[in-house]
């Protein structure tokens, strides 16, 4: 495999422009993305990095276990077919640090840290309609102005504070597996605590308690979770793929989630007999992946046909874990199978067969607050050296809200969305000309292949962008009845669905005080990327593209 470390590791810029035609905000996949697009383009561009390098949700997300959900030959760029050629993964699902290391390569081999400042947090990004500029200034008082501001921060990026009463007390060490320390965390032989049992923590929990010399974990709600069955990519898969990789990634453009599977199908479970419905679980179940939730087209619209899959991975867990009343409590309940993020795991309920893990109910035994040593319930008291909080994200609005964002007439994009977002086609907001949001709220993001989403919003707004300086145009903005109208959609195919039967991050349900409705689309990539297609084929369609007084005076 071909390593960040074989090239040249190119230096990140010293010092911050005045001015640059496109500022892009995050130095993740996403934004490294948009600095080779735009650079193509001829624009001057400049972005900003929090963290110390490259590679967003995979440079902050360093915890134990940490292994990408999507199929690696998937998930990678497809921008450049020497990069697909020299790039060799070693696994089916990454790890973190395979998939960091990609992330340097790309930015090495393309020379991108370049127009990139890291370790600098955007504090404001405002509008100045007599400009036409927007002014983005960081934590270190340093300021740029842009014509273009794309924000390309994650859907995922805003880990939510642990607020248990006496965490300030606690002598041993804690942390979050969204902000994991760089410099990595000691768990051998020690009293360990894990606070929740989502997809981050199913992957860290089985690591942990390998060495730990004890684990609780502590649930609050049971999640389904599908075996990875990781290991070298299947052959069938690899003649797939490598037949004509170009266009394998292009083809997935016209999928529904932007990724294939092997028991995806057209076919309701009602088209198969009680005996082929069993086969085709077992086989799913075999085959891992997500072919659990693909192998009946009906499962998240039809509650008997989600039903029926949920016991048949109720009976998976009972088979695996010896212990029936951990069994018990590790099966979910009160909400559809798939309604919540259906996780990847490697031997995740085999953990609990171990003598040094307990699993905890917090709804039978409520967490009291964190004491000097450990961690205080109802009932007792339970020791620990470390605790590892996996309690979730402010997911999707909340890493954009946090940029002080604020557009005609210094409206921030917090008051514009404080009843709930509306963004035109998950990619821009009216009141806010030429900011772009690169995976944004009522985009199809977190439903699929993430590179690949993102890879087709730069595009389309780097198109955007070049058509508009074919026109004499130089400001783009969503329109009010356009973008009501994406939301009344948006909400529409959700509620066709189970997703809003469950109170998850996909609802906004997991942070207080957040409006609750569906924030994402769920119609598809496919059917997503043609709404792309039409907008752009007429005329851009459901935006003002405009010249400015200042364009028309110079």
């Amino acid at each position: 495999m071909t390593t960040a470390a074989q090239l040249q590791r190119s230096s990140s810029a010293s010092e911050v422009p005045p001015h640059a035609d496109v500022v892009v905000i995050g130095a993740g996949f996403g934004g490294m993305s948009a600095l080779y697009r735009f650079r193509q383009l001829g624009l001057s561009l400049f972005g900003f990095e929090q963290g110390t390098d490259v590679g967003g949700t995979w440079y902050w997300n360093r915890y134990p276990g940490a292994r990408c959900d999507v199929e690696s030959v998937d998930y990678c760029y497809s921008f450049s077919r020497e990069l697909l050629g020299e790039w060799q993964w070693s696994e089916r699902f990454s790890t973190q640090p395979e998939i960091l290391d990609y992330a340097g390569y790309v930015a090495d081999r393309f020379d991108l840290r370049r127009d990139i400042k890291f370790e600098t947090k955007v504090v404001s990004s405002r509008y100045d309609e007599a400009a036409n500029l927007w002014t983005v200034t960081t934590d270190k008082g340093e300021s740029i102005t842009c014509q273009y501001l794309v924000t390309t921060v994650g859907c995922l990026s805003v880990p939510k504070d642990p607020e248990f009463e006496g965490l300030e007390n606690f002598k041993g060490e804690w942390v979050q597996t969204g902000a994991w320390p760089k410099q990595g965390v000691d768990w051998a032989g020690k009293n360990v605590i894990v606070v929740g049992t989502g997809s981050s923590a199913i992957q860290t929990i089985p690591e942990v308690a390998k060495t730990a010399g004890h684990l609780s974990v502590f649930q609050r709600t049971a999640n389904y979770t599908v075996p990875a069955y990781n290991g070298p990519l299947p052959d069938h898969r690899r003649e797939e793929v490598f037949a004509d990789y170009p266009a394998y990634l292009e083809m997935l453009k016209h999928t529904r989630g932007g990724q294939t599977f092997e028991l995806g199908t057209d076919l309701s479970a009602a088209d198969f007999s009680h005996e082929e419905q069993r086969e085709r679980l077992e086989q799913a179940w075999q085959l891992g992946r997500w072919n659990l939730q693909s192998c009946f087209r009906d499962i998240t619209i039809n509650e008997n046909t989600n039903r029926m899959v949920a016991d048949f991975f109720a009976a998976k867990v009972r088979e695996t874990v010896k212990d029936p009343a951990t069994a018990e409590k590790l099966i979910p309940s009160g909400y559809p199978l798939g309604t919540k993020r259906l996780c990847l795991d490697s031997d995740y309920f085999e953990t609990f067969n171990r003598d040094n893990v307990d699993l905890i109910d917090i709804n039978e035994e409520p967490i009291v607050r964190i004491t000097e040593s450990g961690l205080q319930t109802d009932k007792q008291e339970y020791p620990a050296d470390l605790i590892i909080f996996a309690i979730g994200f402010d997911a999707m609005t909340g890493p954009l809200v946090n940029l002080g964002i604020e557009g005609r007439g210094g409206q921030s994009l917090k008051q514009a969305w404080q009843d709930g977002p509306e963004c035109y086609l998950g990619i821009a907001a009216p009141g806010f000309p030429n900011l772009f949001m690169v995976n944004g709220p009522s985009s199809v993001s977190v439903l699929s292949n993430m590179i690949l989403t993102l890879e087709h919003h730069i595009d389309w707004i780097a198109d955007c962008i070049e058509a508009m300086r074919g026109k004499g145009r130089d400001t783009i903005e969503a329109r009010d009845d356009a973008t009501h109208e994406w939301a009344a959609h948006t909400e529409m195919v959700a509620n066709r669905t189970l997703f809003p039967k469950a109170n998850s991050w996909y609802m906004g349900a997991n942070v207080e005080g957040k409006p609750r409705m569906f924030l994402a689309y769920i119609g598809g990539f496919d059917n997503y990327v043609a709404k792309f297609d039409a907008v752009a084929a007429n005329d851009f369609e459901g935006f003002d593209l405009t010249t400015s007084k200042v364009e028309e005076r110079a």
